[in-house]
């Protein structure tokens, strides 16, 4: 019988792969886990609207189960309403949780440790693979996916709303990574072998917030 598991999903292409992977190794999804910024009612980081998102696990065919937070929110409300979640599935017998994680050590051991204090564990698909190997598999397989934000501190404004596609990669500088591993960029999954059918969307305008952060809006069609 599958394992099931809960999926961190923040509805980009390193998480979409690592789904893939995943399903590929027999492990049934019971749901997709995407923190939302409450006041802007987007996914934290991408800002990616929540309907998109919802249209995102239909078409994967995986409920949603949103982490609701406010802008701006210490660790310390996103790691209590974690834990609220993580323990209502471990209450139903689910003990593990998938990552698209690739590199970032400190970043793995923080969930590990986390998820170690209440008896559950990670599991990473995509961990120590080479990130322009990932990147490539990524376009390969079929994924199609949309910058969403882009970090000014690291990249330029340019890239924000483009194409997940071998010109981008192509045009990167050199020393940013083609998975956007250390938070360069991020992205929205339109299109893929996990959806039963493409999510419709265009590209509206793409604005500075925090001063640092160009963020490219996903309009539903």
């Amino acid at each position: 019988m599958a394992e099931k598991i809960l999926f961190s999903w923040s509805s980009g292409k390193d998480s979409s792969l690592a789904l893939y992977e995943l399903q590929k190794q027999g492990y049934k999804i019971c749901a997709l886990l995407t923190t939302i910024t409450q006041n802007y009612d987007r996914v934290s980081m991408h800002g990616v609207r929540t309907v998109l998102l919802e249209q995102q696990a239909s078409s994967i065919g995986c409920p949603l189960e949103k982490i609701l937070i406010s802008a701006g929110a210490p660790n310390s409300e996103y790691e209590s309403k974690m834990r609220e979640v993580l323990e209502k599935y471990k209450s139903l017998g689910v003990t593990s949780i998938g990552f698209g994680d690739i590199f970032l050590e400190n970043l793995k051991k923080y969930r590990e440790e986390k998820l170690s204090a209440i008896g559950m564990k990670g599991i990473f698909p995509l961990w120590g693979i080479n990130t322009g190997e990932l990147a490539r598999r990524i376009i390969r397989l079929g994924f199609k996916a949309i910058i969403t934000c882009v970090d000014s501190n690291l990249l330029d404004r340019k890239f924000a709303g483009r194409e997940f596609n071998e010109q981008f990669l192509s045009e990167l500088p050199a020393n940013i990574d083609p998975c956007g591993e250390n938070g360069e960029f991020h992205s929205f999954t339109y299109a893929g072998p996990i959806f039963k059918k493409s999510i419709p969307i265009k590209t509206g305008e793409v604005v500075l917030r925090d001063n640092r952060f160009y963020f490219c809006d996903l309009i539903p069609k």
